[in-house]
């Protein structure tokens, strides 16, 4: 697991599965959206894997939780 300290929450990333849980034991439901919908995330590092990438994302973007916009992901956290 990925142990994540964010500014509105504590989170864990499974490295396998790409399952997240927020501390206390609530899962959320991060659903990935593949690049060629919403254009290329720059990742620093080359990977064909798209379920890694979806894992870094996922790690990324909770450890910046403070700059989340989007409300079915807020309303998980809160």
């Amino acid at each position: 697991h990925a142990l994540i300290k964010g500014t509105r929450g504590n989170y864990t990333v499974h490295l396998g599965s790409g399952v997240v849980h927020q501390e206390g034991g609530t899962m959320l439901n991060i659903l990935p959206v593949h690049s060629q919908s919403r254009g290329k995330l720059f990742l620093p590092f080359v990977d064909e894997d798209p379920k890694t990438a979806e894992i870094m994302s996922k790690i990324v973007l909770l450890a910046e939780d403070k700059k989340i916009k989007d409300p079915f992901i807020l309303d998980q956290i809160r």
